[in-house]
């Protein structure tokens, strides 16, 4: 018999509420995972608690079709997919199978989530998949939808695609001076993959790690950081840098001698740009307004163009992504905008990069053949971080490569210049 038991008088459960909120803000509102968690997050004290509800949140986005089958194949009774119990087994088998928590901390952090609601019925679920020894797979079971688009256009690499989501990511970290790579791998015990660039094992709070107060390193992909550095040394010739928030692509650009004009029509991104512009000693304009209907004073030597795009390349950093696909469709036309305007405002012998954190090739290779405005300049392998090449001409990643140090996110870029 499972004893009642009023939720807050069990510690953990407000950390287990949050992280069930955070499902739902994703699968019922549509809501970005990193956007749905400051509100949601704000009442938990402990730091560390916030962690674990996010981690919960996370895991059980990464392996829902796989969890999902699991609490289909312990019980007679259909529930529905958005029922409150389905949810609330998700993040509970999520926590045992991929967090390894103990069971019976699982339940009486779990079960008081369902107080007037079916609690006999998700212990016996819980319990049966549990004792049956079950496990997941190697790889997370991709969303129907995620795995029917991505099969007619990766055919040859959607199992590599899938295997490189099972794990959270390292954190890659590009530096301030590229000439200290392996100075701060070494300080910081991690690896170099790329001029510039050091990735660690997942660690704690990035603020406690050496290096981040001084401003030496930001926190960035490291196929983020591939666009900014196709275009070079600046050599003090002015850059702009579009959809600039929260700031990645400004400070690379800044520290590599481009006097930076760095654009986004969110103030509130802009806040956070400013900050890291402030702790890494870096220097640039920042304009808040909307590149739609924005016009510079001058044109730029170099224009990096990060477009709002559907995201899908993050998704094993940020599974939610996986479970709210955007429509394509409004994205893509205003990705050709942004592309035509940017074109307009480059100088003679100058440079534009494209660039979109995105698996879709209606945002990446496509956009890329219908923009015939400037003359491609094509990628090469030289230019890129050792393991991947630029047989297209173009950047392109999926969370498959690199799967030896770690992985990369999906990423595409191209680049033009104006003659």
């Amino acid at each position: 018999m499972v004893r009642s038991t009023a939720p807050d008088e069990v510690p953990g459960v407000p950390a287990r509420r949050a992280a069930l909120r955070l499902l739902d803000a994703v699968l019922r509102r549509g809501d970005p995972l990193d956007q749905a968690a400051p509100p949601i997050l704000r009442g938990i004290e402990r730091g560390d608690d916030r962690a674990l509800a996010l981690a919960i949140a996370q895991e059980a986005l990464r392996w829902m079709a796989d969890l999902d089958a699991l609490i289909d194949g312990a019980t007679k009774q259909v529930l529905p997919d958005d029922a409150k119990a389905r949810s609330v087994l998700r993040i509970m088998l999520a926590q045992a199978l991929r967090l390894n928590l103990p069971g019976h901390a699982v339940v009486a952090t779990g079960l008081p989530l369902l107080i007037g609601g079916p609690r006999r019925l998700a212990h016996g679920v819980f319990s049966a998949v549990t004792k049956s020894g079950a496990t997941l797979p190697d790889a997370p079971t991709l969303p129907e939808a995620a795995a029917t688009r991505w099969q007619a256009v990766w055919p040859g690499r959607i199992d590599a695609i899938a295997a490189g989501l099972a794990e959270p990511p390292p954190l890659d970290l590009t530096l301030r001076d590229p000439s200290e790579a392996g100075l701060w791998a070494e300080r910081l015990g991690g690896h170099s993959l790329a001029p510039g660039h050091v990735r660690l094992a997942r660690a704690g709070a990035i603020e406690a790690l050496e290096g981040f107060k001084d401003g030496a390193w930001w926190v960035q992909d490291l196929a983020a950081s591939v666009p900014a550095r196709l275009l070079g040394a600046g050599q003090g010739r002015r850059a702009l840098d579009l959809c600039a928030a929260p700031g990645g692509k400004t400070l690379q650009l800044a520290a590599a001698g481009w006097t930076v004009t760095a654009l986004d029509k969110s103030s509130r991104r802009t806040e956070r740009l400013a900050e890291n512009l402030e702790r890494s000693g870096l220097s640039a304009e920042i304009v808040v307004a909307d590149a739609l209907t924005w016009t510079p004073d001058a044109p730029f030597d170099a224009i990096l163009l990060d477009a709002p795009c559907s995201a899908t390349g993050t998704c094993r950093r940020h599974p939610d992504v996986l479970h709210r696909h955007a429509g394509l469709n409004e994205l893509t036309a205003l990705q050709a905008t942004l592309l035509e305007r940017a074109a307009g405002w480059l100088a003679p012998g100058g440079t534009l990069v494209y660039a979109v954190c995105s698996l879709e090739p209606e945002e990446g290779e496509q956009q890329a053949a219908a923009f015939t405005a400037l003359t491609p300049k094509p990628v090469t392998d030289a230019e890129l971080p050792e393991g991947l090449t630029a047989s297209t001409g173009h950047f392109r990643t999926d969370p498959g490569l690199l799967a030896d140090h770690g992985g990369i996110d999906g990423f595409f870029a191209a680049r033009w210049v104006k003659v």
